[in-house]
């Protein structure tokens, strides 16, 4: 398997596709349908004596345009099969219903969050003009978790991974000992919740989850969707669940310091003035810490939006670590 860099400065760089070459040719992920990103995936791809017309099979971690941009143009050369999580599948498809859905609740969830009006035609213009970021639509085959991905000389096993996207997957290599994780685990970053996908219930709980599975499995080697290998998944996936822990204690003080407060407020305070795509994931992620909060007795909803509970406020003047247990 052959890591292909993606330098990707649209959204959060350092993108990888991922290339198995053998009895068959199988692509993990494509980068972001932008001339730069193909001109470089193209090249990684001809170091190894291919080409967009020799890739047989293509799999995707989930439906994010910066991870499946080229991919209907790939297979559109190439006839290759494309695979994806059924629960993405139709929005890499380009399901005008399913994108629909995604555009209804995006109007919701602003409503809800107090996402001012400016900063709501902000970022739907910045939406709007990422459209064609996506390529064109691709047909798509779904799996679901537990499935066997199998392809001439080349096998993985999918391992549902979702909180970022509800279908992100991530992909076990034949070894057993290694995992393709697209944005399930990152090196450097960590993966938004709450506003990456607006279509999953419960984001932060299912993404602790996922990250449970992750630490539980034990993997000596996570290949990412975004910049180098990392060498303790399982080191790593708990390291971010610490950072949860440390946000969920930052949103509690925050209602503690100002009162009750909306999405957006909260958001505010956490990560300042936010501009294109962050307008939607810093609410977004504010709202998914507050909603589990909320659902744990931690918080109560008000008009203005949340509040702590009276034994909040007592067992959040008793820590000293600056973490709250999620």
């Amino acid at each position: 398997m052959h890591r292909i860099t993606l330098a990707n400065t649209v959204f959060e760089g350092e993108n990888n596709a991922y290339l198995h070459a053998g009895e068959s040719t199988v692509l993990v992920d494509t980068g972001v349908a932008v001339a730069e990103t193909r001109a470089e995936l193209e090249a990684g791809l001809a170091a190894h004596d291919v080409e967009f017309a020799d890739i047989d099979a293509i799999v995707l971690t989930h439906y994010h345009a910066d991870h499946t941009g080229l991919t209907g143009e790939i297979q559109a050369a190439s006839g290759a099969t494309v695979h994806a999580h059924v629960a993405d599948a139709p929005l890499i498809a380009g399901d005008a219903d399913a994108w629909d859905d995604v555009r209804e609740t995006h109007e919701r969830l602003f409503d809800e969050w107090g996402m001012p009006a400016a900063d709501r035609e902000e970022l739907l213009s910045y939406l709007h003009d990422g459209r064609d970021l996506s390529g064109t639509p691709a047909d798509v085959t779904p799996f679901e978790d537990g499935d066997r991905l199998s392809f001439d000389g080349f096998e993985l096993d999918v391992l549902h991974a979702p909180g970022h996207t509800a279908g992100l997957s991530t992909f076990v290599l034949e070894s057993g000992d290694e995992v393709l994780t697209g944005d399930a685990l990152l090196p450097k970053y960590t993966p938004n919740v709450g506003g990456a996908d607006v279509r999953v219930d419960r984001p932060l709980e299912r993404y602790l989850e996922t990250l449970e599975t992750i630490a539980d499995r034990g993997f000596d080697r996570a290949w990412p969707g975004h910049r180098d290998p990392i060498d303790d998944p399982s080191a790593r996936a708990r390291q971010i669940v610490a950072h949860h822990e440390e946000r969920s204690y930052r949103v509690l003080s925050v209602l503690d310091e100002y009162g009750p407060a909306d999405a957006w407020t909260v958001s505010a305070q956490l990560f300042g003035d936010l501009s294109d795509i962050h307008v939607l994931h810093g609410p977004g992620e504010a709202y998914a810490h507050l909603e589990h909060l909320a659902r744990a007795g931690d918080l109560e909803r008000v008009d203005e939006g949340y509040r702590l509970t009276d034994d909040a406020v007592r067992r959040l003047a008793d820590r000293s670590d600056g973490r709250w247990p999620l």
